[in-house]
Formats: structure tokens, sequence, C-alpha cells
């Protein structure tokens, strides 16, 4: 039997189109890419917006969110337009405090503020905060360390790390056991498909999925590239690759 196929019917994850369908041990978790770094998660009757952007239409086929994450301030990730076209008032919000003490005047149901290291558990749903940072750590940096998250969800004991915007920093590489990664890729303001590949060889998600590959002047990242580095040196990660901008 080939890796890849181990690897499938180890995960259980198999994909309809753009929407990712990932079967844990008592359910199953829905991933729809939305845009960019905006996905949603839909598991045991809740639904997850994490860094909801582009806009009402984005979002009308789908159920109002239980849940809101958000990454770091930045207009692609914390979205007020897009915020306030979509139904917040039973949400609770998760982001680090740059982006909570923005949003004070939408109405979500309730609102914690995470910073780098902390946790929280949300309906049955673990939430931690990585940190995301620009390398090397300057004063001007684009996304300075400690501003911003990144999040490993562990849902109904699969773990998913969201990269948020960062490089390949120590806190993504030494990460442990992650069952799928949201990896971002595009310079100016992240990293290139080396450094991400390189990251993802060092933490070893059973599969990875680029995501946020739009860089500078709308050009994107070559995230075929992307797959061949890792696939050559490590056959046994899945790469996953799927249109986040259409």
């Amino acid at each position: 039997m080939k890796i890849c196929t181990i690897i499938i019917c180890f995960l259980s994850l198999c994909a309809f189109g753009q929407k990712q369908v990932i079967n844990t041990e008592t359910g199953s978790i829905t991933i729809h890419p939305v845009l960019h770094a905006s996905m949603i998660l839909e598991w045991n009757g809740q639904t997850i917006y994490i860094d909801p952007y582009g806009g009402k239409e984005k979002y009308e086929k789908y159920n109002a969110p239980s849940l809101i994450l958000i990454t770091d301030i930045h207009g692609d990730h914390m979205n007020k337009e897009t915020l306030e076209t979509i139904s917040t008032k039973k949400a609770m919000l998760i982001a680090p405090n740059a982006v909570t003490t923005q949003l004070t005047d939408l109405p979500f149901k309730s609102v914690q503020t995470l910073s780098n290291g902390e946790n929280y558990t949300w309906n049955d749903i673990h939430i931690e905060a990585i940190p995301m940072y620009n390398l090397p750590e300057t004063e001007d940096s684009r996304h300075p360390k400690g501003r911003g998250n990144g999040y490993l969800l562990t849902i109904d004991g699969k773990r998913i790390y969201i990269s948020g915007d960062t490089e390949d920093i120590n806190e993504m590489r030494s990460l442990e056991n992650i069952d799928i990664a949201f990896i971002c890729m595009n310079l100016p303001y992240t990293m290139d498909i080396n450094q991400a590949a390189d990251a993802v060889l060092a933490f070893k998600p059973s599969v990875v999925y680029p995501f946020h590959y739009r860089g500078g002047g709308g050009k994107f990242s070559n995230t075929e590239a992307f797959k061949k580095i890792v696939l050559e040196k490590d056959a046994a990660i899945e790469v996953r690759l799927i249109d986040w901008y259409n």
C-alpha cells in the first residue's frame, strides 16, 4: 500500500472538492476554505470562523459562527467590514489583546483575550495560542513577537495547527503530533516556500495545507514547488493543495 494511502486511512481524511472532511473518534470535522487565511470549521453542531475576511457574500451559505478566532490586526485577518456583516451575537471571540481592544463595539456574546502561550477550552475544544512573528525580530517588524497568535486546536483528538502570519520560528518547528497544519507562505509578509518547507519537515505534520500564499503585488507563491520540496525529503507528509482564491 502506498504511503499516502496509509496516511489517508490513518487520518480518515477525505476531500470533497474544496470542502475537507476529517473523521474523528466520535464524528467528523468539516473544513471550508473561504479566502486567503479565512476558513470555517464545523464540528458537533458548532461553527468556527477563523480570520473572517472577504465580505458578506463569502459567508452567506454558512451557519452563523459559534466561535470566532482572529490571529492579528491586519485587514486580511481582523476585517471589521466583514465582521460587521455577519451575525456575531451568539459567537465568542477569541483573539490577542491587540485585536480584542479594537473590536469592543461589535456585539459578541463573549470575548476571551489570549496571549502567546495561554490556552482556553471552549465547548470541548482546547485552544492554545502559539507565537507568530517575523525573523529577524526588529522594532519595525510587520509581525512582532507577542502581538498576534497562531492557534493549535484539539478537536475530538485531532490536533490542528493554524500558523497565522509567521516565519519558520522555533515555536513552530518544535510542535509535536500535529494531524493537520495550515502554513502561510507569502513574501514579503511571512516566509518563502523554502522556509515553510523546512519548518514543515522539522515538525512533521501528518497533513499540511499551504494557505495565505498571495503576497506582495498579488503574486502567488508556488505551492506546487513547496509540495515537491517537502515530498522529496519526507514522503510520509501529505501535502494537500486547494484553491484559497476561487
